[in-house]
């Protein structure tokens, strides 16, 4: 956590249980498992603190499924597939052609150094 931000022990135990989660969980979700260890928490609370995290760089948030906004704890650079029918948000470790970085670069003029990829269609479950 950054040295600016003071320490909070309900956003310690936010970022722990979105880093230990591979589901991608909404400030809901979170807020409603929260609830059991710190009773008192509000859901302005989680709110806040998911942004504070997502802004200082400890979490990223996911927006790509126009449904509520996620939150991932994995910080390595990686992709997502997000089934269209039922919703579920599947992290992606595959590798890009780094060329692609180079092709951005030149089509836009900028300097590529993240990205952000999501595939859509249909889940394992959902296709069947």
């Amino acid at each position: 956590m950054s040295s600016s931000v003071k320490f909070s022990r309900q956003r310690e135990a936010i970022k722990e249980m979105i880093k230990n989660r591979k589901d991608h969980p909404t400030a809901e979700q979170l807020y409603a498992d929260l609830k059991r260890e710190y009773p008192h928490i509000s859901l302005g609370t989680v709110y806040r603190n998911l942004g504070m995290l997502a802004d200082i760089g400890e979490i990223s948030k996911i927006s790509g499924d126009g449904e509520s906004v996620r939150y991932d704890g994995i910080m390595e650079q990686h992709s997502h597939f997000i089934c269209k029918n039922c919703g579920k948000l599947i992290d992606l470790e595959i590798e890009l052609d780094t060329d692609i970085y180079a092709d951005v670069e030149e089509e836009s003029g900028g300097k590529v150094d993240t990205h952000s990829l999501m595939f859509y269609g249909l889940c394992n479950k959902c296709k069947s």
